[in-house]
């Protein structure tokens, strides 16, 4: 792999709420575009597999529709409704938090800060979404190892994609790290720097298994609002909110 796929399609989006309820209910399986390719060659294959067992054993029809149906699932594109709250940080992947844990100097951020890490599996959507409305300061890729993403080597060592946010006095530097795990080999991210993201957009996706994580800064002023252990939806779930929100 040369990179993470890169573009500039990543344009401000003032209600993503409403953008994504409107495509609820368009299709029983809303796919991500960054999926396209994928969907091809999975859609394809299964034809033409489809059309052998019609001809030889058409009891293996259900195994290849079965399948066929369960790699394109991988891909799918849920609308989400985006909680509208200036002070808090979304979800940027849906998963399971693996990790909530103190970093005594980030100098992404400039000081202390805390890291939350989620875990995707294999049967989680993998789109990532902005965690806050903010404009992009940074994207860095990086190769790297192949580590299962729920390794502590994995945030270290494993290859990833980290974009960092400027969300304004109230939430200030934010980074959002995508990491390839075992499985994943492929890092998709459409933000560049001096893109304005809001809340909940879609900015990429890890494709097959993975590790996002969210890195907050001044964690003495934080709340954090979910637990490890706990399931989270990318653009729903409020990982953490600033104190002193109303």
């Amino acid at each position: 792999m040369k990179g993470p796929m890169t573009g500039t399609d990543s344009q401000v989006v003032p209600a993503q709420d409403q953008v994504d309820a409107a495509t609820a209910g368009s299709w029983w399986l809303p796919l991500a575009r960054y999926g396209l390719r994928e969907i091809a060659w999975i859609t394809i294959a299964a034809a033409v597999l489809a059309i052998l067992a019609a001809k030889w054993w058409r009891p293996g029809l259900i195994p290849v529709g079965v399948v066929w149906g369960a790699l394109l699932s991988f891909f799918r594109d849920p609308p989400r409704a985006i909680p509208r709250d200036d002070r808090a940080w979304l979800a940027p992947a849906d998963g399971k938090v693996t990790e909530i844990t103190p970093i005594e100097r980030d100098d992404r951020l400039g000081g202390p800060a805390v890291r939350l890490g989620i875990f995707l599996s294999i049967f989680n959507a993998h789109l990532n979404r902005s965690p806050c409305a903010g404009v992009v300061r940074g994207v860095e890729y990086r190769r790297g190892a192949f580590h299962d993403a729920r390794s502590p080597l994995a945030s270290p060592e494993n290859e990833s994609n980290t974009l960092v946010l400027d969300a304004g006095p109230d939430l200030g530097p934010v980074v959002v790290k995508q990491i390839a795990g075992r499985i994943a080999r492929r890092i998709v991210c459409t933000a560049t720097v001096g893109d304005r993201l809001a809340a909940g957009q879609r900015f990429g996706m890890i494709k097959f298994g993975s590790r996002t994580e969210l890195v907050l800064a001044r964690p003495a002023e934080l709340e954090i609002c979910v637990r490890v252990g706990d399931a989270v939806k990318a653009g729903v779930t409020i990982m953490a909110r600033r104190r002193g929100s109303a």
